[in-house]
């Protein structure tokens, strides 16, 4: 017996919702790494992939409301990746969590949301903030000019104030960070600059509360973009930054590190991938002392240095200079290929005869849908 039951649609609410996934499988291998003591892990080989679902709904022409899901550990806000044969073994359930759940403004010249989001700052590269992190509290843009006419094209405040850790006492208390970013452009948007301030109070030197002592980052920002070309599109990037926290007079920090608070990426971008058939190379080299960024909040990408031998998840991939290679190709306007090289080696030795070291390559493959 068949039953065909009928329900009217809501033609409005349909038009207001949007729904947006993506999928990534990876490739990936290390080799030649080797440990503060000397030794060298075994070379590995992984095959990893990543799913994010995501809703936006249109309140009214001002308001929206937004949340995504995504794969990967729980505890582990850099790595939403999952390793083929890796989660448990035998074949066991893959964990699911939200990385996004926000309500959103958008005026004409101020945006600004609540919850949890997108970092509301401009940037080149994931070598400061890695794109899998998401902050939560309150992010603010508001732009005070935007014209194609004239020397300036742009000016914006870009802000937020975001809780790492609330502790249940005053905000002042709470493990916070606080941005403030100017962004600028100029002559028809080919030079565009990116001062800032970041603001990182009582986060503790390890991540998932396994830290031994607790420390404040205060991150000047300068960064550039000048766009050479157009066709085909070139641009060249750099980012410096200095921490200007004094550490010398600390009995927590090690004393080989009290002095390692300033980094600096440089980068060269050409083509893109918006259309089939579209190709793009970039190059990054990238210098960051230790205390530079706060390494369990930056990229993942470069090395295999972690925390997993502390109790935590995040990766300690600060301390460092390396290059990276990205070639990428465009099979669709939603589906592309990018292939990433990295060596890297430490800046200051940890073990006594022995340099830290590692080299990576990986192959994605990302479909939107």
């Amino acid at each position: 017996m068949c039953v065909n039951v009928f329900a009217q649609v809501d033609s409005t609410a349909q038009k207001n919702l949007e729904f947006v996934a993506d999928f990534r499988f990876r490739v990936e291998h290390d080799w030649d790494g080797v440990r503060t003591d000397g030794s060298s892990p075994d070379d590995r080989s992984r095959l990893r992939y990543r799913f994010r679902l995501g809703l936006n709904y249109t309140l009214d022409k001002n308001s929206s409301f937004g949340a995504r899901i995504r794969s990967g550990r729980l505890d582990d806000q850099q790595g939403p990746h999952v390793t083929l044969g890796g989660n448990n073994g035998e074949f066991g359930l893959v964990s699911i969590g939200f990385e996004k759940l926000f309500y959103q403004y958008k005026g004409d010249k101020l945006k600004f949301w609540v919850g949890k989001n997108s970092l509301p700052l401009k940037k080149l590269n994931e070598l400061f903030w890695n794109d899998n992190v998401f902050p939560e509290g309150l992010g603010l843009n508001y732009k005070f000019l935007e014209s194609q006419e004239g020397i300036i094209n742009k000016v914006a405040l870009n802000a937020g104030h975001f809780i790492i850790k609330s502790l249940g006492q005053s905000f002042n208390k709470d493990r916070f960070a606080q941005f403030y970013q100017v962004e600028l452009a100029l002559f028809q948007d080919k030079f565009r600059f990116y001062p800032a301030f970041y603001a990182f109070r009582n986060v503790g030197d390890i991540p998932d509360g396994q830290e031994t002592f607790n420390l404040d980052y205060s991150i000047l920002h300068l960064g550039a973009e000048w766009s050479v070309l157009n066709k085909p599109k070139l641009s060249l990037g750099i980012d410096y930054y200095t921490n200007l926290e004094e550490y010398q007079n600390s009995d927590a920090v090690p004393v080989e590190f009290q002095d390692q608070t300033d980094g600096f990426v440089v980068s060269a971008k050409l083509g893109g991938l918006k259309k089939k058939g579209n190709w793009q190379l970039h190059l990054y080299y990238a210098y960051l002392q230790r205390y530079a960024v706060v390494d369990y909040f930056a990229q993942n990408d470069w090395v295999r240095w972690d925390y997993s031998s502390q109790g935590a998840t995040g990766s300690r991939i600060t301390n460092f200079q390396g290059v990276e290679l990205r070639i990428g190709y465009a099979i669709k306007s939603n589906m592309n290929l990018i292939l990433r090289g990295y060596v890297v080696e430490d800046l200051v030795q940890l073990g006594e005869d022995f340099q830290e070291s590692g080299s990576r390559i990986r192959l994605d493959m990302n479909i939107k849908f």
